[in-house]
């Protein structure tokens, strides 16, 4: 990714753009050059400018007309401008500020001074691109929720209608019913893991921990994920220590991750595969490992995967919110543990958990 600021120098004079190039050569921008305001409004999307430098006396658009038309762009109203001009009475100085002007720099130009103020712009911008990021972001975390909650909320509504059928046969009963079961677990298991992440992001979760059999854990998180398993046609396998062995977890917050990493396994494994929960003692302490045969998780993605509503591999026919992973990772890390992804050879994923001695 190139983290290079972009600076567009909008001037009728040639030279005043070797001047700015002089003065910025330190700062490592990327500077682009408009001989007219027209030129620079036509090529706006090309520079992808970080911050403008505009000369207020240019013939044909002058610098505050140009400010306005770019301004008047939703695309470009928060991009920070820069008048450079040789006026100096407080009147002509409210103008541009009225035409939309960030700020202003005096001919003139003095080097610290203009590296002062596109820094300052600079920092503004980057303000903005964050919290825009943050609104776009929670729009689609918005509306993956509703998508993800909507799923299963269809399936028990069709289900509930179906059951009102006279004369409905006691396996179509039974079928319909562990439907409705299962959505509505579905439903509260995405409530739920949102209300956790946002306690343990604010800090405000205090752990629960007690000391528990790990071997029985993990046979208690396999019992309960059998049941979907087998409507997958997936086995599930165990490799697990003798019971007896101890560690000290808050138990419902980590079935809750053997639980969403053993789903994610299923999701993500084909029909007539495998799916293996291993568990081991280290001398400093506690091993577990998710493996699916899954399409796996790309390199470059390893680590973002673990962020909020970040995706690693869209798959249309899978729910897929972008919470349980993030999830997953801050409830590993309240319990002082790590949580890593790796490639399972020939095909597939496995996610390591590393919890340390009690």
């Amino acid at each position: 990714m190139n983290n290079q600021h972009s600076i567009l120098v909008i001037d009728d004079e040639p030279d005043n753009f070797d001047v700015v190039e002089t003065l910025l050569d330190s700062e490592n921008y990327e500077l682009h050059y408009a001989p007219t305001g027209k030129q620079a409004i036509d090529c706006l999307n090309s520079f992808q400018p970080d911050v403008i430098l505009l000369d207020v006396m240019m013939p044909d658009l002058d610098g505050m007309e140009v400010c306005r038309q770019i301004k008047s762009d939703p695309q470009w109203q928060a991009l920070p401008i820069i008048m450079v001009t040789a006026l100096t009475a407080k009147e002509d100085l409210a103008k541009c500020i009225a035409a939309g002007a960030d700020d202003f720099i005096s001919k003139p130009v003095n080097g610290v001074e203009l590296r002062a103020r596109i820094h300052s712009m600079l920092r503004i911008k980057q303000q903005y691109d964050k919290l825009q990021t943050l609104l776009n972001l929670r729009e689609d975390m918005v509306n993956m929720i509703v998508h993800d909650l909507r799923n299963p909320l269809t399936s028990i509504v069709i289900s509930n209608e179906i059951l009102r059928f006279p004369g409905l046969s006691p396996e179509k009963h039974q079928d319909k019913t562990d439907k409705i079961t299962l959505a509505a677990q579905q439903m509260q298991s995405l409530i739920d893991n949102l209300l956790v992440v946002a306690k343990l992001e604010s800090s405000k979760m205090d752990l629960n921990c007690i000391e528990v059999d790990l071997c029985a854990l993990c046979i208690s998180a396999l019992a309960d994920i059998e049941a979907i398993a087998l409507q997958k046609k997936l086995n599930l396998v165990s490799e697990l220590p003798d019971p007896g062995g101890m560690v000290k977890v808050d138990v419902p917050i980590f079935r809750r991750v053997l639980d969403n990493l053993l789903s994610n396994a299923i999701k993500f494994s084909p029909s007539n595969s495998q799916v293996t929960l291993k568990a081991e003692y280290l001398t400093t302490g506690a091993k577990l490992q998710v493996v699916d045969s899954g399409s796996g998780v790309p390199q470059n993605l390893r680590q973002s995967i673990f962020e909020k509503y970040e995706i690693g591999t869209r798959m249309p026919e899978v729910s897929q919110i972008g919470l349980g992973l993030a999830f997953c990772k801050m409830a590993i890390e309240a319990h002082h543990g790590t949580i890593t992804v790796e490639d399972h050879h020939p095909k597939g994923t496995i996610f390591t958990i590393f919890l340390p001695s009690v």
